[in-house]
């Protein structure tokens, strides 16, 4: 038997600046092997989901795109998220990745484009400094996309808050609206996700049931599994709807069809249960599962 507040709905969609809503879960497509993403895609958009998070790096945004078309939903009614390599952060070569990225998804347009990560790469793979410190002419050129009308809103992907504060302090025309970051039971950034709301930025949540590594143990925690069992829904579901109770946005991955329509099926967790799993995860030592920083040669989160 459910409690009586966990039937209150969640919010399927959060509100943008630009006056856009942002539909508040995402299907995230990073590491869905060729073949197996393409169908991800149709599952999920059958099952009711209206937001796509790709990326040019992941390789596979001309079969996402293709299965946007293949499928009964109107390019309209879906939110499409791609994000900015980072040896293209030279302002020269922004718009031609993004016109890249437009060709393979067959779409005139994206609703979210992200600076992917706050390092910036010369012709040699090699970190640029300068424009790793200040991504303000990146920025400026990201801006430019969206006056020509191939974005409609710009963000950008784990940045921390003095990266955030960097790029803010120019005289920015658009504000980033969204931050993509690692958020999950094992590294939850309260301290991130409360500045972001102070400033009137999104977050959203990759990695929200742990890394591939750790989500089966993610799965187990007894915390988890109490309030599954006591709400009758599925830990992974807890989790989801957890991310989507604390503000955020959230971007479970799977090519499992099963998996992909039960993370789409949320509640609102009674509060006192919300809190409890709020406690729990921010009762042990943080422990990020994605960090390039040393195979990069800079402490991407310093």
């Amino acid at each position: 038997m459910k409690d009586m507040d966990s039937v209150l709905s969640l919010p399927g969609q959060f509100s943008l600046p630009s006056g856009d809503k942002i539909p508040s879960i995402g299907l995230g497509v990073w590491r869905s092997a060729p073949n197996d993403v393409g169908e991800a895609v149709k599952v999920a958009l059958k099952a009711g989901y209206r937001h796509i998070d790709d990326a040019w790096i992941y390789g596979n945004e001309r079969e996402v795109g293709n299965a946007i078309k293949e499928s009964s939903v109107p390019r309209k009614d879906i939110w499409i998220t791609s994000k900015l390599w980072n040896t293209f952060h030279k302002p020269e070569h922004v718009e031609w990745a993004v016109d890249d990225t437009l060709s393979k998804l067959g779409t005139s347009y994206l609703d979210l484009y992200l600076i992917h990560w706050p390092v910036a790469f010369n012709e040699d793979q090699e970190v640029d400094w300068e424009l790793t410190e200040n991504p303000y002419p990146t920025w400026q050129k990201m801006e430019e996309m969206v006056e020509k009308g191939k974005i409609r809103n710009i963000g950008v992907s784990n940045f921390n808050i003095r990266r955030l504060q960097n790029l803010t302090a120019n005289n920015l025309k658009i504000k980033p609206a969204i931050n993509q970051v690692e958020l999950n039971y094992w590294y939850p950034q309260p301290e991130l996700l409360q500045w972001s709301k102070d400033h009137g930025i999104l977050l959203e949540a990759y990695s929200p049931l742990g890394s591939a590594e750790r989500v089966k143990e993610t799965l187990q925690i007894p915390e988890v599994k109490h309030i599954a069992e006591k709400l009758d829904i599925s830990p992974a579901q807890v989790y989801i709807s957890w991310h989507i109770q604390r503000g955020t946005i959230v971007l479970p991955k799977s090519v499992t069809p099963a998996r992909i329509e039960e993370n789409f099926k949320v509640s609102r967790l009674p509060l006192n249960l919300f809190e409890q799993l709020e406690n729990a995860a921010s009762a042990h030592k943080p422990a990020r599962g994605s960090d390039p920083s040393k195979h990069w040669g800079v402490d991407i989160f310093e």
